[in-house]
């Protein structure tokens, strides 16, 4: 860390592992002392539509930006040139890619966030917790939105390459060897969203946020479950030779 200065050594290297503690430490206390509280708080009963066409939008627009960060900051650019992908390429499709999970990702909030305005069982169900919450996703989407339109959208010359100062940095803490001095330079815009994220992040293990540790991923790889008639045409059949298993053995005696 020599020639960081303090405000660096705070954003970028106090403020990562603060968070990193509270957000393990958190969820730990959580599941451990708020089982029953360990919920989305579904409203889907007060109402459904907007619901419907809300929620799908903003998971699927969440897993494509969280698949999109989690290749730019965790894959070494090295990687990428190896396996044959050009920087021209892959900053096409991270920024065009990104940019269509970030559209249905702010659509998608923007719609459950008028929900649960306007619908007003969802509203009166809404905690002080929850619109903390809001606020917070809120604001560390609008700023990663606004990162990417005006630095790699907007910009001549290809747009910052975030991989040679915020990737490298980003895998310095997990190396337990941060490098603040990384971040010198990287655009206000990217600065906001991770500061925004980390805060997100420690706010995360005490919102409705900690279902996203639940989500039901054996439902997708579980047997089929068959049903069987028991309509008129197959009360009808006539009866097989031996027991017929539906009927209850007599008692001998």
């Amino acid at each position: 860390m020599s020639g960081a200065t303090s405000s660096q050594i705070l954003l970028w290297v106090v403020l990562p592992y603060v968070t990193f503690a509270v957000f393990v430490v958190g969820t730990f206390w959580r599941y451990r002392y708020d089982k029953f509280g360990w919920t989305t708080r579904s409203s889907e009963l007060y109402e459904n539509r907007l619901l419907r066409l809300g929620s799908p939008m903003f998971h699927v627009g969440l897993l494509l930006v969280v698949v999109g960060h989690v290749v730019g900051l965790v894959v070494p650019k090295t990687w990428t040139e190896a396996a044959g992908i050009s920087e021209t390429w892959y900053h096409a499709l991270a920024t065009y890619a990104g940019s269509f999970g970030a559209l249905l990702l702010v659509a998608g909030l923007l719609i459950l966030i008028y929900r649960r305005r306007t619908t007003g069982p969802v509203f009166l169900a809404t905690t002080r917790m929850d619109k903390t919450m809001y606020v917070g996703l809120t604001a560390s989407i609008a700023l990663g939105a606004w990162s990417t339109v005006q630095t790699q959208l907007l910009e001549a010359g290809g747009g910052y390459d975030y991989r040679e100062s915020i990737s490298p940095w980003f895998r310095s803490l997990w190396y337990l060897d941060p490098q603040p001095v990384l971040m010198t330079g990287v655009p206000a815009p990217f600065q906001l969203h991770i500061v925004a994220a980390f805060l997100l992040f420690a706010l995360w293990p005490f919102t409705r946020l900690v279902h996203a540790f639940s989500a039901p991923l054996p439902y997708l790889f579980r047997p089929y479950i068959v049903y069987r008639s028991r309509d008129a045409s197959v009360a009808a059949r006539e009866p097989r030779p031996g027991w017929d298993p539906s009927e209850r053995p007599r008692d001998p005696r």
